[in-house]
C-alpha cells in the first residue's frame, strides 16, 4: 500500500484528494493538514510520498518543502499548485521536489503519477514539464552534437517514440494508450532509455530530447 500525506491550506481540497487517491485501492492517505502542523504530521506518518500545495500562508510550501527534505528519512515529495508559475517550479526544484503538478491534472493521471513518484521518478504535468525543460535548457550546458546522436542511437525505434512522448511530458499510462502497450511494458522502455542516454530522469531525457530537435519547438 502507497502511504501519501496531503498539505493544503484548503480543507475541502485536501478532502478532494483523499477521496481521488483512495479510490485507487492501492493509495492510502495516513494524514492530511495545513502548512502548520506539516512537518510534524509526515515525520510521524513516514508517508512514500507527500503532495505539498506550492501556495501556502506561512510557512508556505517551499519552506514545508525544504524541512521536510531535511528529515532524518525524508520521502519523496510533489508539488501542486493551481496555475503554472515558473519561478515556484525552479525553486521548488532546487529544493528537492521530485514532481510538480497542476490541481486540475486529471484523475487517471495523478494516481498515476503518485506510482511513478513512490517509485523514484521524475513526474512534471505537460504544461509544467515544458517549463522545467525550458529553465533546464537555458541553464544547462548543450552536450556535443556528436555525443547526442550517439546516445540517441543506442534507442530502438520504440524506445525513441517513448523518449518523445516523456519529453511531451506525458505520463506512463497516457504514452501506454498512445502506443496500445502495457503501463509495464513503458516503465521497462522508460527504463531503457534512462540507462542508455545516462540520464538521472525524465527531465533530464526531455532536455536532450528538446536539444536533438526530436519535439517540435513551441512559438
Amino acid at each position: 500500500m502507497i502511504r501519501v500525506v496531503v498539505v493544503d491550506d484548503e480543507s475541502l481540497v485536501r478532502a478532494a484528494l483523499r477521496q481521488i487517491l483512495e479510490s485507487a485501492g492501492d493509495i492510502e492517505v495516513v494524514a492530511d493538514c495545513d502548512s502548520r502542523t506539516a512537518v510534524a504530521r509526515i515525520e510521524a506518518a513516514a508517508p512514500d510520498l507527500v503532495l505539498l500545495d506550492a501556495v501556502m500562508p506561512e510557512p508556505d510550501g517551499l519552506k514545508v518543502l525544504r524541512a521536510v527534505r531535511a528529515l532524518a528519512a525524508p520521502p519523496a515529495v510533489a508539488m501542486l499548485t493551481a496555475f503554472d508559475t515558473s519561478g515556484h517550479i525552479s525553486a521548488a526544484m532546487r529544493a528537492g521536489a521530485t514532481g510538480f503538478l497542476l490541481k486540475d491534472t486529471a484523475v487517471g493521471t495523478l494516481i498515476d503519477a503518485v506510482r511513478v513518484l513512490v517509485s523514484g521518478g521524475t513526474v512534471f504535468t505537460p504544461t509544467v514539464s515544458r517549463a522545467v525543460v525550458d529553465g533546464y535548457l537555458d541553464a544547462a550546458p548543450e552536450p556535443g552534437d556528436e555525443d547526442t546522436a550517439a546516445a540517441l542511437a543506442r534507442l530502438t525505434d520504440r524506445e525513441r517514440e517513448v523518449l518523445v512522448l516523456v519529453a511531451n511530458g506525458l505520463p506512463n499510462s497516457e504514452i501506454a494508450g498512445r502506443l496500445e502497450i502495457t503501463v509495464a511494458t513503458v516503465k521497462d522502455h522508460v527504463r531503457a532509455v534512462l540507462r542508455k542516454l545516462g540520464a538521472p530522469n525524465r527531465v533530464a531525457v526531455a532536455v536532450l530530447a528538446h536539444r536533438a530537435g526530436l519535439v517540435p519547438k513551441r512559438a
